[in-house]
């Protein structure tokens, strides 16, 4: 039984850098890596300034995935973003045509369906509502031809 590898774990995230060195180029790596280091730090800043005692499940999906969807849209436009499948996303978009969010909708579905295997199906369901709205909210408000520059 082969056992889990750290430094093959770590090839494979820092595979996404390099496909967005390639793909996309070193402003668009080095956004995408203060990106995520913006977010990791404020991730683990956030329960310390904010508590929610309550929060309806439903309500959380879908106002979470649309500022998600915001918060991904801002990055976009400005030529950055979160890392992982958003830089497959883009190179993607870049090569064929389809819209950044139908096609991370893709791949966001694939991933809910097959954790249902271990968790159980109205989470999953309120999982796919959030990455729903987060992804529509993409793939309605990202198009690469509207940010050239005149």
């Amino acid at each position: 039984m082969a056992g889990f590898n750290v430094c093959e774990a770590a090839d494979k995230r820092y595979s996404f850098y390099l496909l967005a060195v390639r793909k996309m180029g070193w402003e668009f790596t080095l956004k995408t890596f203060c990106a995520v280091l913006l977010l990791s730090v404020f991730s683990e800043l956030l329960p310390r300034v904010l508590r929610l005692e309550s929060i309806h499940p439903l309500y959380a999906a879908v106002m979470g995935g649309l500022l998600m969807g915001v918060g991904l849209l801002i990055l976009f436009r400005h030529k950055a973003s979160l890392g992982g499948l958003n830089v497959l996303v883009l190179v993607v978009e870049e090569r064929t045509g389809w819209r950044a969010g139908l096609v991370q909708l893709g791949f966001d579905a694939a991933i809910l369906l097959a954790s249902l295997a271990i968790l159980p199906p109205s989470a999953v369901a309120i999982s796919m509502l959030g990455a729903a709205v987060l992804n529509l909210s993409l793939a309605i408000n990202h198009r690469r031809e509207r940010y050239t520059a005149i």
